[in-house]
């Protein structure tokens, strides 16, 4: 599945549209297709809404914004997929181990920056997919524990429901939308 790029680019957290997950098919398909799903209902979840208010922190005494969800999904996304599984050199995105946090409580920058990072590293991470066997290990850099592709895209979709479940409470407070 190809990446549906917002419709709008002076608003990059407008969605694209959300394909549905097809009930039969290849497990690759299945497997990818589901993440897709939820990358892009974090997408519908932050659509048209004020970039100032995308900061917010909406529910005390947590620290969770939309801001901070989406710079924490593009840094989880390149750790994951393009640190852990493919081994690249790259830097941390909005993480360091003096400050593990700054994806949530250092909110400076564009918002619109934010989700341009994020759809790249959501592009990347589906180059490397695309390229690898479902078998294929990538070996986690702290404990040294190989994981295959098949578990990092179940591990990722788990990843993004938990954040979308947060991003729902998130907008239903800015603006009382709720679904997607």
């Amino acid at each position: 599945m190809t990446e549906i790029p917002p419709q709008n680019y002076s608003q990059q957290w407008t969605a694209g549209t959300r394909a549905d997950v097809p009930r039969t098919g290849d497990e690759r398909e299945i497997l990818t297709t589901f993440l897709d799903w939820h990358r892009e209902t974090f997408a519908l979840k932050c659509a048209d809404v004020d970039p100032e208010r995308l900061s917010e922190q909406g529910v005390p005494p947590s620290g969770l914004s939309l801001h901070g969800l989406v710079r924490h999904l593009a840094g989880v996304e390149r750790w994951w997929f393009r640190i852990q599984f493919a081994g690249e050199s790259v830097p941390m995105l909005y993480y360091s181990d003096d400050d593990p946090e700054q994806d949530f409580d250092r909110l400076d920058g564009d918002v619109g920056e934010a989700f341009t990072v994020w759809r790249a590293e959501c592009g990347r991470s589906r180059e490397i997919v695309a390229g690898a066997s479902l078998d294929r290990m990538g070996v986690t850099r702290r404990a040294g524990e190989p994981f295959s592709l098949r578990w990092l895209l179940v591990h990722m979709t788990t990843e993004y429901a938990r954040h979308n479940g947060h991003a729902d409470l998130l907008r239903e407070r800015i603006d009382g939308a709720t679904g997607a």
